[in-house]
């Protein structure tokens, strides 16, 4: 069971996607809904594992998820951050996994594909 930080700006999509984790067994410790937010709750939480949105809205800076992956990951170079996108965000994708991201989840997010995601990240 890994301990997690939903980072989502949509409600409805925070509830799905915490649902599956907890379907899945793990915990959700923390929940966000921008990026600021976000480094915030790892800073306070110390998630095994981070679900981040790459587009969400702009809050003191932080303008959206890569930019949140890069701040975390000056507090921890080994934190376990898996984006969540949509399709048409390639470009973006390819740049959250050369900023330290450790994988990526396509939306819709399904049980199988979360499984699949967390199955590839080095947890103890």
């Amino acid at each position: 069971m890994a301990r997690i930080l939903i980072v989502e700006d949509t409600s409805i999509m925070r509830y799905t996607i915490k649902t599956i984790l907890e379907d899945l067994d793990h915990e959700v410790v923390a929940q966000a809904n921008n990026g600021y937010d976000a480094i915030e709750k790892y800073r306070m939480f110390k998630p095994d594992i981070v679900t981040m949105d790459i587009t969400m809205p702009s809050k003191n800076g932080i303008e959206n998820g890569i930019e949140a992956l890069v701040k975390i990951r000056e507090i921890n170079k080994d934190a376990n951050v898996i984006m969540l996108t949509s399709h048409g965000e390639t470009t973006f994708v390819m740049k959250a996994v050369t900023k330290g991201a450790k994988g990526y989840i396509l939306k819709p997010i399904t049980k199988d594909k979360v499984k699949e995601s967390f199955s590839k990240l080095n947890l103890e």
